[in-house]
């Protein structure tokens, strides 16, 4: 079932119909389209009677291979069309492909062969179905470029010729019935009805090829009527040939712009290189680069670097000022956020721990992300953050109501149920404390209990752990290491209430040990011992919590690379088919 699905994947790559990716599927391309040369070279030399009478037995052979090849291409071409397009999902779906431009060509071009071979036929039917096979000419306007551009360009002021259109056609209709009345009085015999001067309007745009209108008017204001249609039927064609003109030069801008934007986009990723964190010594990928930066190294213009951040899903602009509390007076700081997706709504990735790092809310909270990520990396945990969305209007993933709840929410939901399995597993949820909504604490480092604010118990029915000695073991051990090591202040339900019944930990399918972690921004962004922070954290809640599973791929983080490689993820999975 596997090889059959990875098959698939492969010829869904084959049918993909760009000759500009470098791959070893364009040669198939190539093939295809020497095959489709090859089929309309039989075509025509079928039709000199000499050549078809002397080589009419190599000319079969070559038709029928020919014709066997595209019936298995197409053939493929249906059982992938998923692959090529969702909306060819399904058996429906099949049928839509199947009755799509392309789809309808193949199929004539190719199936109709083969009812001649059982159903008997006249010599004309025949024939008929022999002709078909020059549709196949027309597969090969799949592979042309200039082909997709026309097509845009048509699609992109269609409104516009339209509206113009439908004025020329009024202007017609007006012309022509005026036409009649003053025609009526001196040629009653021929314009004997409105329908005689509206064809005759009409045709003139046609050059009247069938003789239909042959009844020029003979009157003065007939003639100048003559004239006004003359240069309507000048307009006629070279309005639309303008703006279809226009169009397809600036579909041609804005492929050369996307292409430049995804030379960009390459290069800000280059410039996202690892370095070393000197306290850890592990390579780190930078928290953010500020604009500037990456001009000065990559050479990219400012527009072109927000613009990439804007389009591409893995970059995110971002304001550090947020990350300061207004009593600093913060300064509008831009800079460029790189992190990795895997899934719909962000990123995934199962490292079969018991304890899950969570960070809901990377989309409004800059650096929240990155540090959580490496925090889950020093722990050898699973990792699931929330990347991909709206930052306005925003819906927070930490918050869950079943009534409101996203798409990619319950995709992220039941990603955290499949790793959440049962009740002694653990949740860790990262989020920012100390910024600009909030005040300076004296402490940066703030652990939840799903309790309410100032509520140190450790009882209630909105406690959310199962093991209260573990989580208490915990914090008391990380207080004392930030402390002595860090000069670092944690502390336990003081400022935040956890209460609500709408948080995500609260609609899970096991109960599990839930914490919510507030960290200061102050911290996570502004500390240079922030990596060396989170793995002292990570170690504490490792040795407590599965000190019998051994931390693996910690070295990974010892060589240089560029940007996120989930594929050195060993246990990493990529969910939704991504």
């Amino acid at each position: 079932m596997l090889k059959a699905t990875e098959i698939k994947k492969q010829l869904g790559r084959v049918f993909d119909d760009n000759l500009n990716t470098e791959q070893w599927q364009n040669r198939v391309d190539y093939i295809i389209i020497g095959m489709i040369g090859l089929s309309t070279l039989i075509v025509f030399l079928d039709t000199y009677t000499e050549i078809a009478e002397k080589y009419s037995l190599i000319l079969h052979i070559v038709d029928l291979v020919t014709t066997i090849f595209f019936t298995i291409e197409v053939s493929l071409r249906i059982w992938c069309a998923n692959l090529i397009d969702e909306k060819y999902k399904g058996f429906r779906g099949r049928i839509k492909y199947c009755l799509s431009f392309y789809g309808l060509i193949d199929i004539l071009s190719t199936y109709p062969f083969y009812i001649s071979l059982f159903v008997p036929f006249n010599y004309s039917v025949l024939k008929t179905l022999r002709i078909m096979r020059i549709l196949r000419v027309m597969r090969i306007f799949r592979y042309m470029r200039a082909l997709g551009i026309m097509k845009r360009a048509i699609c992109t002021v269609k409104d516009q010729m339209l509206v113009s259109l439908q004025f020329l056609t009024i202007i017609t209709l007006l012309l022509s019935f005026i036409l009649y009345f003053v025609e009526h009085e001196v040629q009653p015999d021929i314009y004997d009805n409105g329908w005689t001067s509206v064809l005759w309007a009409f045709m003139q745009y046609l050059g009247d090829p069938g003789g239909f209108a042959d009844t020029p008017p003979v009157t003065l204001i007939g003639r100048i009527i003559a004239i006004a249609i003359g240069i309507l039927g000048i307009a006629i064609f070279a309005v639309p040939a303008g703006l279809i003109g226009s169009a397809f030069t600036n579909v041609m801008e804005d492929d050369q712009h996307e292409s430049d934007l995804k030379d960009s986009a390459e290069r800000m990723q280059l410039a996202f290189e690892s370095k070393l964190d000197r306290p850890t010594g592990y390579q780190i990928i930078p928290r953010y680069l500020s604009i500037t930066e990456i001009q000065a190294r990559m050479g990219i213009k400012e527009d072109a670097i927000i613009e990439c951040a804007s389009k591409y899903e893995n970059f995110r602009l971002v304001n550090l000022a947020c990350t300061q509390t207004f009593d600093q007076h913060p300064i509008d700081k831009l800079a460029i956020e790189h992190f990795p997706i895997n899934t719909t709504y962000g990123c995934c990735i199962d490292r079969g721990s018991r304890v899950t790092v969570f960070s809901p809310s990377n989309i409004v909270d800059p650096i929240v992300g990155w540090w959580a990520y490496y925090f889950a990396k020093f722990g050898g945990f699973n990792f699931i953050s929330r990347e991909i969305g709206a930052s306005r209007p925003y819906k927070s993933f930490y918050v869950y109501k079943p009534e409101q709840v996203l798409p990619e929410q319950k995709v992220m939901m039941a990603d955290m149920n499949r790793l959440l399995d049962r009740d002694e597993k653990w949740v860790f949820t990262i989020m920012a404390a100390s910024g600009m909504n909030e005040p300076e604490y004296p402490e940066q480092v703030h652990f939840g209990c799903g309790l309410d604010k100032g509520d140190s118990t450790y009882s209630g029915t909105t406690l959310s752990l199962n093991d209260v000695e573990a989580y208490r073991d915990i914090v008391m051990k990380i207080s004392d290491m930030l402390d002595s090591e860090f000069d670092i202040k944690v502390e336990n339900q003081k400022y935040h209430k956890n209460t609500n019944p709408a948080y995500f930990f609260r609609h899970l399918n096991h109960k599990v040990n839930s914490v919510q972690l507030r960290v200061a921004w102050s911290l996570m962004c502004w500390n240079m011992q922030s990596i060396n922070i989170a793995s002292h954290m990570a170690k504490v809640i490792h040795d407590k919590i599965e000190s019998d599973n051994e931390i693996k791929n910690l070295d990974d983080i010892k060589k240089k690379v560029v940007g996120y490689n989930l594929n050195n993820e060993k246990n990493n999975l990529k969910t939704n088919g991504l």
